[in-house]
């Protein structure tokens, strides 16, 4: 079973989305199927086998997450964000501006879906370099 210091370990080495890739390899090794990161406060709900599941705490301040997708402008954040050019914290702030209200990262058919607040799907992703 993984840990919530394991988690937390893992997320210090991730400098910006391109360290994301690595990141993900390193939840999957934990036994991480599926986690999802909730923008409004940063507190994320991992998933192992057995429905084994931890909840982290909030990582910042609560954001208001937009009623408006903004969905090509978020697509720019997040390939900026992929690129090295924002952190984190920078990133969840464009992603609250741009109305994602959480991402779900599923480790076994290595996806990320973003979702506004009305629970649709606004963009998913394959995740590429694990």
């Amino acid at each position: 079973m993984f840990t919530l210091n394991q988690i937390k370990e893992a997320h210090a080495k991730v400098k910006s989305g391109a360290d994301f890739p690595n990141y993900i390899q390193e939840l999957s090794q934990l036994g991480i199927l599926k986690y999802t990161t909730y923008v409004n406060d940063g507190h994320s709900q991992f998933i192992g086998k057995d429905k084994y599941t931890l909840t982290s705490e909030s990582k910042y301040p609560v954001k208001t997450i937009a009623e408006e997708s903004k969905m090509s402008e978020f697509q720019n954040y997040l390939k900026q964000h992929q690129q090295g050019q924002s952190d984190y914290p920078t990133f969840c702030t464009q992603a609250a501006e741009t109305g994602v209200e959480k991402w779900v990262s599923d480790l076994i058919n290595m996806t990320c879906t973003y979702y506004n607040k009305k629970a649709n799907a606004m963009l998913v992703e394959t995740i590429q370099g694990v």
